[in-house]
């Protein structure tokens, strides 16, 4: 396992310790107004020596809200709850990107008192995780002048990420969320120029990372993607031909790297030919993120094999600050258990 815990170069300004990296874990224990806390800042200052930490996903305006207590970005207040975040990690020696996010139609009116708000008016069944009696509304779909508006929002966001200390940021357009809603079938109905065609559902995302790139510039820049869609979504094979654009357009691009969106990459997708990691390393030529329940080991099998150039590890995080010292150490590393999303450690 070496080469993971070798220096890796992201591009001319950034520079990893090693190739793992921190996956977004939602937890849910921002402070009154979202604001991060001083125990969020020691949850990630214990993280500090993993190559490269993602925040947990952080809300760009109220209505992007859709789970209790997760951060904003877009108060003075939340900016400075970052602040003591971003310290933590920078005082131990690592880096750290905010992820930024908007749920589309997964938020609910309990968080915001607003409108939900999404590509088309097309409904998630179900209910809010960890507010049960919550159940999810018909969203209104967005003008085009929303849109616009939106991709300003998340531009300012990325500035305000950069204001409070972050190295950096990465798009969440993963996990069947705002900007993953429009590059879907089953959630873009929209028959405008953000709809239909691969070139239009793709539109959206490419607005966003075209802004952000020219807020913050691009060497800050990393996005998530699900091109499989495999929670909150369905899938159809007609979302190939929207992430084949949707690639093709990014490889003209400037990007920190691209990181996959997925619980298990041990799935499958049949419009993917196959895992969505191995679809994105054959259509996009930048640095790639590999996710999915993979261990130090199987990492490094993967990395060798050239499916991706760095790992981002999740549940193993949360169980073990300490991860890379046990990994060095050759030590067992604590299970995780869900019990352990009840505190900050």
């Amino acid at each position: 396992m070496d080469t993971l815990f070798q220096p890796y170069r992201l591009n001319g300004t950034l520079t990893l310790a090693n190739r793992f990296m921190m996956a977004p874990l939602t937890r849910c224990m921002a402070g009154p107004g979202l604001v991060p806390t001083e125990q969020m800042a020691a949850y990630y200052g214990r993280r500090a020596d993993i190559g490269l930490i993602i925040s947990e996903a952080t809300i760009i305006r109220p209505d992007g809200q859709g789970y209790p207590n997760t951060p904003g970005i877009y108060s003075p207040e939340q900016i400075a709850g970052w602040k003591q975040v971003t310290e933590a990690v920078h005082a131990k020696g690592g880096k750290i990107f905010a992820q930024l996010w908007h749920v589309g139609r997964l938020s609910h009116p309990f968080f915001h008192h607003a409108e939900v708000l999404a590509p088309s008016a097309v409904a998630h069944e179900g209910t809010v995780p960890r507010m049960r009696e919550l159940v999810y509304q018909v969203p209104r779909a967005l003008t085009v002048a929303e849109i616009g508006q939106l991709v300003e929002d998340y531009a300012q966001a990325a500035a305000n990420a950069i204001e409070a200390g972050f190295d950096g940021v990465e798009i969440h357009g993963a996990n069947g969320y705002l900007i993953d809603q429009f590059l879907h079938h089953s959630s873009n109905l929209r028959t405008d120029q953000y709809g239909q065609t691969p070139e239009n559902m793709s539109r959206f995302a490419l607005e966003v990372v075209d802004a952000i790139n020219a807020r913050i510039g691009s060497e800050r820049v990393g996005l998530r993607l699900s091109p499989g869609a495999y929670v909150h979504l369905a899938g159809s094979p007609a979302d190939r031909a929207v992430f084949d654009h949707l690639l093709a357009e990014l490889n003209k691009r400037a990007l920190a790297y691209l990181h996959l969106g997925i619980f298990d990459d041990s799935l499958t997708f049949d419009y993917l030919d196959g895992r969505a990691s191995d679809y994105l390393r054959a259509h996009y030529d930048g640095h790639l993120v590999g996710v999915g329940n993979y261990s130090a080991e199987t990492a490094s099998e993967a990395i060798k094999a050239d499916r991706f150039d760095l790992v981002a590890i999740g549940r193993p995080l949360i169980a073990n600050p300490d991860y890379l010292s046990k990994l060095k150490a050759a030590e067992p590393l604590v299970p995780y258990s869900e019990a352990m999303l009840a505190e900050l450690v």
